[in-house]
């Protein structure tokens, strides 16, 4: 790779920041001060330093978020709070964005990275991949609707969902349950609820396919995804049917 793309991906500026880096000779490359910001470098097997800082390259960065009320999944917003606000500085520069979307009340597990197909493994429709949800419902949830929801609900619009797992946790005049879709509709589990003309009060991500939510996490707080999740995320980027 281009010594100035790997620089400026590791947060050196941009291409132009980090020609004035190579003219100043504060870049080396194998303990080489180097002269040409465009050469070609492996940062797998060749030592780039700056003002002899070692530099590690990293494509991808995944982080998780344990996503808290009040802030918008999106990248950016003039007038509120988004999830990227949440983010340390030190990983601004990676171009990072949500995978997915939470309403700004909903609360739970959100992934960022900057990794485009991760991010469309895990949200296509046609990949199948579970998110489960945790809500309080205002209304009796009992066990016909298990069924129902197993059938799809159609929604105000007219659409049928695909078939969705519910658990009661608990049946009263606010029950407590557990819902996995494999879908992300605008307000789905909201949607889903009124359709059976109950309402849901509270919502929680707890997991999508195989990362769950580290419950050591307070809300707002965020952290790398670990080897486990990581090897996860390489599984479904690997299979790319659907």
């Amino acid at each position: 790779m281009r010594l100035d793309k790997i620089l400026s991906h590791a947060g050196y500026g941009s291409r132009k920041d980090v020609k004035v880096l190579v003219k100043k000779g504060r870049v080396s490359v194998d303990q080489k001060l180097v002269t040409n910001s465009g050469m070609h470098v492996n940062p797998d097997k060749q030592i780039i330093m700056v003002d002899e800082n070692p530099v590690f390259y990293e494509k991808f960065v995944y982080l998780m978020l344990h996503k808290p009320k009040d802030y918008l999944t999106a990248t950016k917003d003039t007038y509120q709070k988004t999830v990227l606000d949440l983010v340390p500085m030190e990983y601004k520069h990676y171009h990072l964005f949500p995978v997915g979307r939470l309403d700004k009340d909903t609360e739970g597990l959100l992934i960022i990275t900057n990794d485009g197909l991760a991010n469309h493994q895990l949200t296509s429709p046609n990949r199948e991949i579970y998110k489960t949800y945790f809500a309080k419902i205002d209304g009796y949830v009992v066990e016909d609707h298990i069924e129902q929801f197993n059938n799809g609900i159609v929604l105000d619009d007219g659409y049928k969902t695909k078939p969705a797992q519910l658990k009661i946790m608990k049946s009263a005049n606010f029950s407590e349950i557990e819902l996995s879709i494999c879908e992300g509709k605008f307000h789905q589990v909201k949607r889903m609820f009124e359709a059976i003309g109950m309402k849901v009060i509270y919502l929680k991500r707890l997991s999508m396919g195989e990362i769950y939510l580290d419950h050591s996490l307070m809300p707002g707080e965020i952290r790398r995804l670990n080897e486990k999740e990581l090897t996860y995320i390489t599984k479904i980027k690997n299979n790319k049917e659907g």
